[in-house]
């Protein structure tokens, strides 16, 4: 009984402390959160809506989005390969050397972007030996597309794998055993098992890896060249604008990748509540 009330009384603080609480987050999330969305939104349309318009359907910025969509998607396809079959890997087999590729997988976490960017070019550059034998096949990577969808993939790495490692050890090999017991191949226990108890993990892991993606700024500026309309993705061609003192169209733009941000987060939520 004794422990009952202490409980109780732990969980029912007085009302002014509740409402202080409150008010410290609230006013939390509006100096952090809401002034800065609000003041991007005033900036992009202080010139008028036909300003706003025009700078985000301008070529440049048509291109950046452009780009920004297909590395985006194409990393969703890489991490989402990758991470299942690592995921798989991992919790459903015994094998040596398993501690040290869990290590790995958070190398990109501890990396800088930065740091990430300059290794690909290091590896893949022109003046490197791999650069070398790519540019006797006119085999463009770093300054173009494929080298931005690399450093993406790469910064972006642990995002779906990491949800999935908890949860696929939580559920144990039990039911794939019985499967496999049964006559079933591999193929059908992960499509008629595994999959269907992941899917809410891996929505969640997908919604995250897309987050990162698409705000990738650090690897993908040292990869990209920052060659105008064609290797600047949204990140980069905002930064670009704004140096220019186009602050108007970087805000304009600005405001795609905070819908996008917004959107993003909405999905987080409604995930999350699912996954629950």
């Amino acid at each position: 009984m004794s422990g009952k009330i202490k409980n109780k009384s732990i969980l029912s603080e007085p009302l002014i402390v509740r409402l202080t609480l409150i008010a410290a987050a609230i006013l939390f999330l509006i100096i952090f959160l809401g002034l800065p969305i609000a003041v991007i939104f005033k900036e992009a349309f202080e010139l008028g809506l036909n300003n706003y318009l025009t700078s985000i359907t301008d070529a440049e910025t048509v291109s950046s989005i452009e780009l920004t969509v297909i590395t985006t998607f194409v990393s969703l396809i890489l991490n989402l390969i990758f991470a299942l079959a690592a995921a798989w890997a991992i919790t459903k087999f015994d094998f040596r050397g398993k501690n040290f590729i869990l290590t790995l997988l958070d190398l990109p976490l501890t990396i800088s972007p930065v740091i990430s960017g300059m290794v690909f070019v290091l590896l893949l550059g022109s003046h490197s030996l791999l650069g070398q034998y790519l540019n006797q096949y006119d085999i463009k990577i770093i300054f173009a597309a494929p080298g931005i969808i690399l450093a993406t993939t790469f910064v972006t790495l642990p995002y779906i794998v990491r949800e999935l490692i908890p949860l696929m050890k939580e559920q144990g090999r039990q039911e794939e055993e019985a499967a496999l017991s049964l006559g079933a191949n591999g193929w059908q226990i992960f499509f008629k098992i595994t999959l269907p108890n992941i899917k809410w993990g891996l929505m969640y892991g997908l919604i995250l890896c897309n987050a990162r993606a698409i705000g990738e700024f650090g690897a993908v500026s040292v990869v990209s060249g920052h060659i105008r309309g064609l290797t600047n993705t949204i990140p980069l061609h905002i930064e670009i604008l704004y140096n220019e003192y186009n602050f108007s169209a970087a805000f304009a733009v600005a405001t795609l990748l905070t819908l996008l941000a917004i959107i993003t987060l909405f999905l987080k939520t409604l995930i999350s509540w699912k996954f629950k």
